[in-house]
C-alpha cells in the first residue's frame, strides 16, 4: 500500500541479538545500525526506536556511545565545517565521504559479532549518507555520489573537513593557422620547465602553444588553478590545422566557478592569438569526453607540398599504386627520443596530384590515423617502406604540410 510504514519486526535470533545490543551503551544511531540492513526506508534512530518498543526498553544505558563516541550527535558542527570548507566554490552537485579511526570501525564489527547480528551498517556509510542529506537540505544543492562537482571528506578523528574540487571540462575544435605554434606547452629540454638561460627563464621551448592560448580566457573565467589539454591526436609544429579543426577537450583544474561565457571566450582566443588560433563549437563537456577524444583514431586528410626533381607523369604513375598499400613505418628519427622504437603498419587511403610545376608538386592525401606523412614522402633514411621517394627513385623533401580534415564524424 502506498505510504505504508516500513516494517521492522524482530523475532528468534534477531530478537535475542537486539536484546543484547540494547543492554550496551550505544547511541540511537549506532543501535539502529546493528540492524541497518533491515527495515528499508527507516533511519537508524527509527530502527532503534522500534527495537526498543519491541523489547519494552526505554533508553540506552548511561555513558558515551562505545562505538562512535558521540560523532553522530555533533551534526551542527559538521554542517558548519562543511559550509566553511566550500566557501568560495561554485557548484550544484556534491558528495560526502568520511575518514574514521580504524579502531572505531573494528569496534563496531566486534559489537555486531558479540550481539550476534549479521545485518549491521558501517559508521562510515551511515555518516556519509546522513551528512549528505543534511547538507542537501541546508544548501538546496544536490547530493550526487555518482557525478559530484565537489567532494567533502570529514576526518572524524581530527574534527575537520577537506574538500576536493573536481575539474570542469570544455570541448570544441581548434584551427591552427601558424606554422610555429605547438599544440601543448613544451617544457625546455635543458631545464625541464624550471627556467634557464637557454629558455630565457620561461621553462618553455616555445613561448606559446594552442593549449595556452585556448586555456587563458577559460582559466580566467573559471578562476581555475591549472589546465590539461586533450587533443584528438596532434599535428606537427610546422603544420597547420585547417578545415573544421581538430577536436579537443580542455580540463580546468580546481575551478572556483563552473560557468563561463563561451562566446566571449572564443572571441578572446582569436583576438589574443592574433588570428593564429580559432576555436569552433566551444561548449561544456564532461569527463567522459576526454576518453572519447583520446581513444578516437579517425582517418585524416592532408595537403602536402613536395620539392623534388621529378616529372608530373611519374608522380601520377607512382600515386596510382599507393592507395591502400601497406606501409611499414619504423618510429621516425625525429621522434625516436620520446617514442618507443617499433614498426607500425599504416595505409594511404587515397592520393591525388593537385598541382605540379618544375621541381615542386602538391598532393591531397587521406591516410589512416598515426601515419607519418613526412616520412612517407621522404623515406626517413629507409625507415618507411615503401616511401614516395623510393617509388619515384629521387630524393624528396616536404616543403609544407596542412591537415585539411579530421574524419571523426564519419565513424
Amino acid at each position: 500500500m502506498a505510504g505504508a510504514s516500513p516494517t521492522f519486526e524482530l523475532d528468534g535470533p534477531a530478537l535475542d541479538a537486539a536484546r543484547r545490543a540494547a543492554e550496551r551503551p550505544l547511541c540511537e544511531e549506532c543501535l539502529g545500525r546493528v540492524f541497518g540492513r533491515r527495515g528499508r526506508g527507516l533511519t537508524n534512530p527509527e530502527r532503534a526506536e522500534r527495537l526498543r518498543a519491541q523489547l519494552g526498553a526505554s533508553s540506552s544505558p548511561p555513558g558515551p556511545c562505545e562505538v562512535c563516541g558521540g560523532a553522530f550527535d555533533r551534526w551542527p558542527s559538521w554542517l558548519e565545517r562543511g559550509q566553511k570548507a566550500v566557501e568560495g566554490w561554485e557548484f550544484e552537485r556534491f558528495s560526502c565521504g568520511s575518514r574514521w579511526d580504524p579502531e572505531i570501525l573494528a569496534k563496531e564489527e566486534a559489537v555486531w559479532r558479540e550481539v550476534g547480528s549479521s545485518e549491521g551498517e558501517s559508521a562510515r556509510s551511515a555518516f556519509n549518507r546522513e551528512w549528505g542529506k543534511r547538507l542537501q537540505k541546508g544548501w538546496g544543492r544536490t547530493a550526487d555520489p555518482k557525478d559530484p562537482e565537489v567532494v567533502l571528506l570529514a576526518d572524524v578523528l581530527m574534527g575537520r573537513v577537506e574538500v576536493t574540487v573536481l575539474p570542469v571540462y570544455f570541448e570544441g575544435r581548434y584551427r591552427k593557422l601558424d606554422r610555429t605554434l605547438p599544440q601543448t606547452r613544451w617544457p625546455c629540454r635543458r631545464c625541464r620547465g624550471r627556467g634557464c638561460d637557454r629558455c630565457g627563464g620561461t621553462g618553455k621551448t616555445y613561448s606559446e602553444s594552442v593549449e595556452e592560448l585556448v586555456a587563458a580566457p577559460l582559466l580566467a573565467a573559471t578562476g581555475g588553478e591549472g589546465t590539461r589539454f586533450h587533443g584528438m591526436g596532434r599535428e606537427d609544429i610546422d603544420a597547420r590545422m585547417l578545415g573544421d579543426g581538430r577536436p579537443f577537450v580542455l580540463e580546468i583544474l580546481r575551478p572556483r566557478r563552473r560557468s563561463a561565457d563561451l562566446t566571449a571566450a572564443g572571441a578572446e582566443i582569436g583576438r589574443a592569438s592574433g588570428g593564429r588560433v580559432e576555436v569552433l563549437g566551444l561548449s561544456r563537456a564532461d569527463a567522459a569526453a576526454v576518453l572519447r577524444v583520446k581513444e578516437a583514431s579517425p582517418e585524416k586528410s592532408y595537403r602536402v607540398v613536395v620539392t623534388g626533381a621529378v616529372e608530373e607523369e611519374k608522380v601520377k604513375e607512382a600515386l596510382s599504386v599507393v592507395a591502400d598499400r601497406a606501409i611499414a613505418q619504423r618510429t621516425p628519427t625525429r621522434v625516436a627520443h620520446r617514442r618507443s622504437d617499433r614498426v607500425r603498419t599504416r595505409r594511404i587511403r587515397s592520393a591525388t596530384l593537385v598541382e605540379a610545376s618544375e621541381g615542386r608538386f602538391a598532393l591531397d592525401l587521406r591516410a589512416e590515423a598515426g601515419t607519418y606523412i613526412k616520412e612517407w614522402v621522404e623515406g626517413d633514411g629507409g625507415r618507411t617502406e615503401p616511401s614516395l621517394s623510393a617509388l619515384l627513385g629521387v630524393p624528396l623533401r616536404v616543403e609544407a604540410l596542412d591537415v585539411l580534415a579530421i574524419h571523426d564524424r564519419e565513424v
